[in-house]
């Protein structure tokens, strides 16, 4: 899949300086938002093929899961948000900050008045409204198939969405800071398939994919929302903390802004 075209947000400001810090953040966040909706390959990737995704395991027997007596969609449904929880933290955020890195966009804004926390913290706060809207469009979508989610899990849930959000964006920035914005492309998208197919988001994880950022992800999200055992959830979520903080550091230690 194709990066977006290079753009560049503008800075907000008044004549009389520039606005107030968390109002910059917000625009340059509404700016990601935009680039996002309008690009179809992203919402290829972050709506249309989890949606698909979604039907086929509940629906069909073109994949058959390990559901241990549960309904199908009880089992595909968290699997599902794991897979749209890391296609837009990881894999969008890769490829669109490869291509701004590249075109000197990156550079730009970091000498603006939006700086590189306000750059930043608009990103991580673009990728949680996509974010929302993916549960939105998507647990609708599931509920409407038969989801029953266990609401005593919801919290836990949440975190493991939050964690899998840091996670993710923590590697799609050390991939975009490291790599030529050709490899972001190459290497985001092969990650994402190595990832989707034996990693552990889709189908139950099992020996080392569990200890795989995107088996965590998976598995805290299915452990929590289909009411299992609270140290297997406990046990995920503690293996994404860990990654996050990994690739964090990476990030810091590596990243390169042009």
């Amino acid at each position: 899949m194709r990066g977006r075209a290079d753009q560049v947000a503008p800075a907000d400001g008044h004549a009389g300086g520039a606005s107030p810090w968390a109002v910059r953040v917000l625009s340059h966040a509404g700016f990601e938002v935009r680039n996002l909706l309008r690009n179809g390959e992203q919402l290829l990737l972050t709506l249309i093929l989890p949606a698909l995704v979604l039907v086929v395991l509940s629906r069909t027997t073109l994949v058959r899961l390990e559901t241990n007596g549960l309904p199908a969609i009880d089992v595909a449904a968290p699997g599902v948000l794991a897979l749209a929880v890391m296609s837009t933290a990881f894999t969008s955020q890769a490829i669109a900050t490869g291509f701004d890195r590249r075109a000197g966009a990156l550079r730009l804004l970091a000498t603006t008045p939006l700086g590189r926390t306000g750059l930043l913290g608009g990103k991580a706060l673009g990728v949680l409204v996509m974010e929302v809207l993916q549960v939105l469009v998507l647990g609708s979508l599931a509920l409407g198939l038969g989801w029953a989610p266990d609401l005593s899990g919801i919290g836990l849930a949440l975190a493991a969405v939050l964690l899998g959000t840091a996670c993710f964006t923590a590697l799609a920035l050390l991939l975009a800071g490291t790599l030529r914005a050709e490899a972001v492309l190459a290497g985001a998208n092969l990650l994402w398939l190595l990832l989707v197919v034996g990693g552990g988001v889709l189908l139950p994880a099992t020996g080392v994919t569990r200890f795989l950022p995107s088996g965590a992800l998976g598995e805290a999200l299915r452990t929590s929302l289909i009411g299992g055992p609270a140290a297997e959830t406990a046990l995920a979520l503690g293996v994404l903390a860990g990654w996050t903080v990994i690739f964090t550091a990476a990030t810091a230690r590596w990243f390169r802004w042009q």
